[in-house]
């Protein structure tokens, strides 16, 4: 094999593991302690979630020492969030595409502009290229006054997918600088007991410390999936063998501490963190969301339960009707060997087990699986040592690769 067939080889498996894994802007910030307060505020006002869900983005960050009002608590969260989303672009600008600028300028919607928040061309960010070599960035409704904010440097480039940009200064907007009004006040309890949902509200109303927890998180973004009625009479005699503690961790285990369209969720798959995630330390509880169609379901490796309809869809908060009580394998025993999901066409092989050879009794499947204690050790190595199936995006990507891998090798 020659040196340009390794090559081609070498980039088709990096742009199958770039578009495999994604990118956490989180992460790469935290890399950099000087975008520090820059990168507190993108994960308060929720936007980190919605970058690292984008596939083409740019994103202009501020150094600790040049944030300005941004970091002097002089703006509501609401607020903050419009002029952060001012600060990402919704398309690649990497330092060489910024000193090629065909026509020495152009101007790109921001994530401000996409919102709907931004009247006209409100949310639109100008960049020019100076005399020099110089770049700035100024918004399209900046007064006349304004000073613009200069390029500084590149801090990271996944080219064609992520930009993130050192700029001198936030972006002036007087449109994403207005005061928000603060959303409604919404009584989860109320909301839940009239749709779908009573017998479970119940059960969050019964908990104190997590009925708190799930209120406080709510005009943070939260998405809660409560299991119907008829769900949670059928789970309850197994919801009574568990401890105070286990209790806690499977009513938080129903809720995701990010805001989650249902539109994001019929057009994305992957794993998703819960507020057992953050409440029981060393212990995972996460699960997979997966879609097919309009079919949005929810996998635990324990069982699995599906959207059947929605009771509030307004960020920064949803909540959906599922069919069944969430099972986390923190919890109850995984029915099948931890093994890649199939397609979602393959029906379902069985396998051949030998019988038990102790007085143990081999895991029921799904709802007739036996509830563990929360400290139960076996049920902890489990959940260490069971993996996220990947998402059918990241399937589809590292199949293509691998074809073409082989296609180039065959030439």
């Amino acid at each position: 094999m020659d040196l340009r067939r390794l090559a081609v080889v070498a980039a088709l498996l990096a742009a199958a593991a770039v578009a495999a894994e994604g990118y956490n802007i989180t992460k790469i910030l935290a890399e950099h302690p000087e975008y520090s307060q820059f990168n507190k505020l993108l994960t308060e006002t929720r936007l980190a979630g919605d970058i690292n869900r984008r596939r083409t983005i740019t994103v202009l960050v501020v150094s600790n020492g040049d944030m300005g009002a941004l970091a002097g608590g002089h703006y509501t969260l609401p607020t903050l969030r419009h002029i952060l989303e001012m600060h990402i672009l919704v398309d690649y600008y990497g330092a060489k595409k910024l000193h090629q600028l065909s026509r020495g300028d152009t101007a790109s919607s921001s994530m401000f502009q996409e919102s709907g928040s931004a009247p006209g061309t409100t949310g639109y960010v100008n960049i020019t290229q100076h005399r020099g070599g110089r770049v700035s960035f100024t918004a399209e409704d900046a007064a006349d006054s304004a000073t613009p904010s200069s390029f500084v440097k590149s801090v990271k480039e996944i080219p064609y997918d992520l930009a993130v940009l050192q700029i001198s200064k936030p972006l002036s907007s007087p449109e994403a600088e207005a005061p928000v009004a603060p959303p409604a006040p919404v009584n989860i309890t109320e909301l839940l007991s009239k749709k779908y949902c009573k017998s479970f509200a119940g059960l969050l109303a019964a908990n104190a410390d997590v009925f708190s927890n799930i209120n406080a998180t709510k005009d943070n973004g939260l998405t809660l999936f409560c299991p119907v009625d008829a769900a949670v009479d059928a789970f309850m005699p197994k919801f009574k063998n568990l401890t105070a503690k286990g209790k806690a961790a499977i009513l938080l285990y129903h809720a995701v501490p990010d805001y989650y369209s249902l539109q994001l969720l019929k057009s994305n798959s992957g794993k998703v963190s819960t507020l057992a995630t953050s409440s029981v330390a060393k212990k995972d509880y996460s699960y997979d969301v997966q879609n097919d169609r309009d079919t949005v379901t929810l996998d635990t490796r324990v069982n699995t339960a599906s959207v059947t309809a929605t009771v509030k869809d307004d960020d920064p908060l949803a909540i959906y009707a599922i069919t069944k009580f969430l099972q986390p394998k923190e919890l109850f025993k995984v029915t099948e060997d931890l093994a890649p999901a199939p397609a979602p066409e393959s029906p379902k092989k069985k396998t051949k087990k030998k019988p038990a050879t102790t007085s143990a009794a081999a895991a029921p499947s799904d709802d007739d699986s036996a509830a563990d204690s929360p400290d139960d050790a076996s049920a902890d190595d489990t959940a260490d040592k069971a993996g996220a199936a990947p998402s059918v995006l990241a399937t589809w990507m590292i199949a293509a690769a691998s074809a073409a891998a082989a296609l180039a090798l065959a030439a």
